[in-house]
């Protein structure tokens, strides 16, 4: 089974390059099979990270990047894969 985490943050007015680097350092142990980063208007970055495991699984998840970076807090989701 797989499963994917969602991570979305908006940056505070300026700091969208600081808030993608500091998305892009932070490590995850274990890491995910997969992982992929998005940028979008407005300072926005997307993180999903794809996991081979349960719906329900304890897995490590993006923190909470230091306040000055964000906009407002940051939004979380898990979603499983639909066959097609």
């Amino acid at each position: 089974m797989a499963v994917a985490l969602m991570w979305e943050a908006r940056a505070a007015a300026g700091r969208g390059g600081e808030l993608l680097a500091w998305a892009r350092a932070v490590p995850l142990d274990p890491a995910p099979v997969r992982r992929e980063t998005f940028t979008a208007p407005d300072d926005r970055v997307l993180v999903i990270t794809w996991w081979d495991a349960e719906f329900s699984a304890e897995l490590p998840e993006l923190p909470e990047p230091p306040s000055a970076l964000l906009h407002r807090e940051v939004h979380r989701w898990r979603f499983a894969p639909v066959a097609d």
